[in-house]
């Protein structure tokens, strides 16, 4: 089959709209391989590498085959991250804006009464973690009884983060009659166990890479003691001069150090960790992912979920101890087929850790002797121009979905025996208005959300302030942001 463009893929008008106005212009490798298949609705196990387009390579799918007059979940995704929990759940309503499929995401360290709530509302895609989404089927709070998809995503790393066990519970409580896909990076004993006990004949997509690592990073290493490790820093970033820099540590006091030394030699800098409250974790990829700053300090907690095409530089100030994750954080680099640059700092008691890396992606990394002074003054100056530049901030990918789209408020919700038919079906007689102009619909207790797409919601507005729903009057405005 000819896969050039997503047109091709015999995706719903309303999927192939909103890719248009997300820019995804071309399938990657990974997504002309699955899309196909998963539209047949076979289980699959793909192994690719990060970055590599998996997250659009099973929510488009997904978003496809959901049917929006089912009120219950009908796909479940699980992930690592609540970072990535929070992205695919992005991904996922965007890619599925047109067709109104709602994603709830789901992780610890939220209330869990906040989530209890948003799960009685009509939900498509649940995206989470496995501790918390655990909890929730326990408690009787996530309803399983409509799952029709699960999909594991970055296997290995859930299998690192001793999430297994949780995952294999998660999957002896849904309805086998299902399709499950599974993507990881690599392909450990344990993930292809569970492979064989849950799936159904799975076919499996290799996404060829020249080694374990993508073939558009250049690695480099350097030898340093722990007392010459921040000068260093400051020289090869001066140096290396880059647009986008996220350097790694082991620990949160680490990254702590490292953030407070280069904002007081006026970096633009911020740092993330498991230590920081949600909110602000958020925060700061966001501010990141727009480009406000360039320097993002982080422990391995960031390793996952960052999904920018442009970063140029990733440092290992701290050699990483596990061998995989060595292969998740350079893979924040060189993605979308960009090339990048991965710099590790080894200090002499890490040198087993280094050989364990090596042995694991396949090559000796090069090694390099650290900038001479004479250098590092040459390059002062086109460094110091940057890090004091007014910061250039990058489009979202989703502006141009977005910018369209108004967020209705009304006083009604299910104590008025309110539904998501009843404000469709009262919106789409507005003269100059249809269905596919209403986006994601959200009933609470006693109030509801709408979005109007497509630029028709002041008309929307201003109809509805003299028309009934379901026979009742209700209040209606513009929804705060």
């Amino acid at each position: 089959m000819n896969t050039n463009s997503f047109r091709d893929l015999n995706l719903n008008d309303d999927i192939v709209k909103a890719l248009t106005s997300l820019h995804y212009e071309n399938p990657t490798e990974v997504q002309r391989k699955v899309i196909p298949v998963a539209l047949e609705k076979r289980d699959l196990v793909v192994k690719s590498q990060t970055g590599s387009g998996k997250t659009a390579a099973f929510g488009i799918p997904i978003c496809e085959m959901l049917e929006w007059e089912e009120n219950k979940p009908q796909a479940l995704i699980l992930t690592p991250t609540r970072e990535l929990a929070a992205q695919i759940k992005e991904d996922i309503t965007n890619i599925g804006r047109y067709k109104r499929i709602k994603a709830a995401a789901i992780y610890g360290k939220q209330p869990f009464l906040h989530q209890k709530t948003e799960l009685k509302q009509k939900t498509h895609v649940v995206v989470g973690t496995p501790g918390r989404l655990l909890d929730h089927i326990e408690k009787g709070t996530l309803a399983l009884e409509r799952l029709s998809f699960l999909i594991i995503d970055e296997a290995d790393e859930m299998l690192n983060m001793g999430f297994i066990d949780q995952v294999e519970a998660i999957i002896q409580a849904l309805p086998t009659d299902r399709v499950t896909m599974l993507f990881s990076a690599t392909l450990p004993e344990d993930i292809e166990n569970l492979c064989h006990q849950y799936m159904k004949n799975p076919i499996e997509i290799e996404i060829e890479a020249s080694g374990i690592t993508n073939n558009t990073i250049e690695h480099i290493l350097y030898d340093v003691s722990d007392e010459q490790k921040l000068s260093l820093l400051k020289d090869i970033t001066t140096v290396e001069n880059p647009d986008s820099c996220i350097i790694f540590c082991r620990t949160q006091d680490q990254v702590d150090f490292v953030f407070q030394q280069l904002n007081r030699s006026s970096y633009p800098v911020d740092k993330i960790h498991g230590g920081l409250i949600q909110e602000d974790r958020f925060a700061v990829m966001n501010d990141f992912k727009r480009g406000k700053f360039r320097y993002l300090i982080a422990t391995d907690v960031a390793a996952r979920g960052i999904d920018i095409d442009s970063i140029t530089l990733v440092i290992n100030y701290d050699l990483p101890l596990e061998k995989e994750s060595y292969v998740h954080r350079t893979g924040r680099t060189g993605r979308a087929g960009k090339s990048g640059k991965a710099i590790s700092f080894v200090t002499p008691y890490e040198e087993r850790f280094l050989a364990e890396i090596e042995e694991y992606i396949g090559f000796e990394i090069t090694k390099k002797n650290a900038p001479l002074r004479e250098e590092v003054k040459r390059e002062k100056p086109a460094f110091e121009e940057k890090i004091n530049a007014q910061p250039i901030l990058k489009i979202d990918k989703s502006a141009q979905l977005n910018k369209e789209i108004m967020k209705l408020y009304f006083n009604g919700g299910k104590k008025k025996k309110i539904r998501a038919v009843d404000f469709v079906g009262t919106i789409a007689k507005i003269n100059g208005v249809t269905a596919a102009d209403i986006g994601i619909i959200t009933i609470q207790e006693n109030v509801s959300y709408v979005e109007i797409l497509n630029g028709k919601g002041p008309m929307v507005l201003q109809a509805m302030k003299n028309t009934t729903v379901k026979g009742k009057v209700l209040k209606v405005h513009e929804a705060k942001k």
